[in-house]
């Protein structure tokens, strides 16, 4: 048998909340995010067209929350720069200062959300990339 021949449609990334409600503060007021699809227990909020970010309820979902968070949002944006001066103000929790990686070809900086999920900032350091 062979795999299905059509495209994915969206992609999701679920995160996993004991404080849901902190968890949607910071990515709708603080991050920006639009809320696409709410689930009730889930929000899913829109990256960027097709790449979404879900924030479950841990109480509900299929998996449950740890503080141990091996796993990284990574956000690419035209202005990294502009990304920090607004993370700075905002006092963004375990900010790092901006970094560039040359073999990877990125400037770029992390810090995390309010249940530790670490979230990287980065730009392309590469014409067209």
């Amino acid at each position: 048998m062979q795999r299905p021949n059509t495209p994915a449609q969206l992609a999701i990334t679920f995160f996993y909340y004991r404080d849901l409600a902190a968890a949607i503060a910071f990515y709708q007021d603080v991050m920006g995010l639009t809320l696409a699809i709410d689930q009730g227990w889930c929000k899913i909020y829109e990256i960027c067209p097709g790449a979404h970010v879900g924030l479950v309820d841990e109480a509900k979902g299929m998996n449950k929350w740890t503080a141990v968070k091996p796993v990284q949002l990574c956000i690419r944006v035209a202005d990294a720069d502009a990304w920090f001066a607004y993370a700075k103000d905002r006092a963004f929790e375990n900010l790092s200062g901006l970094f560039e990686n040359d073999a990877l070809g990125i400037r770029a900086f992390v810090f995390t959300d309010p249940e530790g999920y670490q979230i990287e900032i980065q730009t392309s350091t590469r014409a067209g990339a």
